[in-house]
């Protein structure tokens, strides 16, 4: 949908039925990118990098445009602010999986098994501090670091499709490739750290704000 607890977790909710909510024009694109990354998935599996990298940028414009709509036609609902950061990282930390899990040797020299798992860890950690925190009523929405951490690992996942589909294709890779992608790639995993440790001050801050709960007598 649109507009998730990442992306504008103050906006108002409209008031729609559950079935409005699920075929809003918003949460369709939303379930269009769940669609896609599914098929990414598929073929990443069988190696076709060119087709994943185009099925990639495709659904990389829908999480932006379903966020336009969702503001732009007042129908940002509960249901997106779900389903569409569910979506994102399914999406994202999809293809990182998939670029770790490649073990041709040239491409190692871009991507090692460990940024994967520094971009997972930092997702999973941010997800339960949101979910905790909006619980209690805190606002736990996104910063610029947040939004620029997106911007960035979506660029390097996409530079890394393109490397693999030139890397499989017996193709020579020119200089200023190579460094342009090592540059997204390292520039990702310093904002996905950076904005990390942001939230984890932000959500101690914020939990120092909560009453202490009385301890059960034993």
């Amino acid at each position: 949908m649109s507009v998730p607890a990442e992306k504008n977790a103050t906006a108002p909710l409209a008031r729609l039925s559950p079935r409005q909510a699920v075929f809003a024009l918003p949460n369709q694109l939303t379930w269009a990118r769940l669609g896609l990354t599914v098929v990414l998935l598929v073929l990443l599996s069988w190696q076709w990098y060119l087709a994943s990298l185009v099925v990639f940028v495709v659904a990389v414009g829908t999480d932006w445009l379903d966020g336009y709509l969702a503001r732009r036609l007042k129908m940002i609902t509960t249901l997106g602010r779900i389903l569409d950061p569910f979506a994102d990282k399914l999406l994202i930390c999809g293809v990182f999986v998939y670029l770790a899990a490649d073990s041709t040797p040239s491409w190692r020299q871009f991507f090692q098994p460990w940024m994967a798992v520094v971009v997972l860890g930092r997702e999973l950690l941010v997800t339960a501090l949101r979910s905790f925190l909006e619980r209690q009523g805190k606002d736990f929405s996104a910063r610029w670091s947040g939004k620029l951490k997106m911007v960035f690992q979506s660029a390097a996942a996409g530079a890394g499709l393109f490397v693999l589909h030139q890397l499989s294709s017996g193709k020579a890779l020119p200089l200023l490739v190579q460094w342009i992608t090592h540059g997204l790639i390292w520039t990702a995993l310093a904002l996905t750290v950076y904005s990390g440790v942001e939230y984890i001050r932000r959500a101690t801050s914020l939990l120092g704000e909560l009453p202490s709960q009385a301890s059960p007598e034993q």
